[in-house]
């Protein structure tokens, strides 16, 4: 790995996140997923007597953070943790409702890049994927253990592929499997050459739901959703970047909701989307979407 691996890290759609969180000098602000901190260190640089808190659940971003951002010490909370229990971390950090709060799902290209975490079909690494490496079960747990059928469910539902009964079908033949590369061949020859998008390896959408299921990342994600609200103070705003549309569906209903019940106002009427510049720049960043929503002040 690079040795200072954050600065191969691009923050998507950095400078919209800032403009909607409106940074105010002495505000306090939550960045509930840290992870390498490109993000955490553009709030930060705005801050003079204010706070952030910065929450990860994966411990190897954890540390590359607090080593990026160590100039910034006196407003820098730091804390190992789930975003799905936002409510607890919050009142573990003794600190008073959020003027903003930021969530960038997904994952980061910290994880992505190495190979060691089993996130990327493109080298060789132990299939894994779990964001935090101490708990749960990894990638290699689900795919050697789970019946033909439930693999067929799970990658049609969480990574909308409709390949799906095929690619399961590959798996429990070839199977077990220990490195990512022998997971995603199997994947590769599953698919039909003439069906295979041009722009998207074979791989990508079981990869995708793989991760999803061995982090629970749609079901923290709602506890996030159910929570948020209930972290900021009147005027506060919520502002998500998500990557695919099981993602993006979720916040836009959780804010239309918010909206519809008074408690929140939306402020992205369509979702904000990457500049041609942004995406040349990082090609990572192309599925990205913002949506932002204020807390109603009455």
């Amino acid at each position: 790995m690079h040795p200072e691996p954050w600065r191969a890290h691009l923050p998507v759609l950095w400078r919209e996140a800032i403009e909607i969180l409106n940074v105010q000098r002495d505000g306090f602000y939550i960045d509930a997923t840290l992870g390498p901190g490109g993000h955490a260190g553009e709030i930060l640089r705005r801050l003079e007597k204010g706070k952030l808190l910065g929450i990860d659940r994966d411990p190897v971003a954890l540390d590359v953070a607090r080593k990026r951002l160590k100039g910034f010490a006196d407003k820098l909370i730091t804390m190992h943790g789930n975003f799905a229990h936002i409510n607890e971390l919050h009142a573990a950090s003794g600190l008073r409702p959020a003027d903003g709060l930021l969530a960038d799902l997904g994952m980061s290209s910290l994880q992505l890049d190495d190979a060691s975490r089993g996130f990327s079909f493109s080298s060789a690494g132990p299939l894994d994927m779990r964001m935090d490496p101490a708990t749960g079960e990894s990638a290699a747990d689900l795919v050697n253990r789970m019946s033909e059928r439930d693999l067929a469910d799970l990658i049609f539902e969480l990574g909308e592929e409709r390949h799906s009964r095929r690619i399961a079908r590959a798996i429990v033949k070839g199977r077990p499997f220990r490195l990512t590369t022998e997971l995603a061949q199997v994947v590769t020859r599953a698919i039909p050459s003439r069906t295979a998008l041009r722009h998207l390896h074979p791989a990508t959408r079981t990869f995708q739901a793989l991760r999803l299921a061995v982090n629970r990342e749609l079901e923290c994600l709602d506890a996030l959703l159910a929570q948020a609200l209930g972290v900021l103070k009147p005027g506060g705003r919520v502002v998500v970047l998500s990557f695919h549309s099981l993602e993006d569906r979720r916040v836009k209903q959780a804010f239309r909701a918010w909206q519809s019940h008074g408690r929140a106002q939306i402020l992205t009427r369509r979702a904000v989307r990457p500049s041609e510049e942004e995406v040349i720049a990082n090609p990572r960043s192309r599925s990205a979407k913002l949506r932002a929503a204020e807390k109603a002040t009455g």
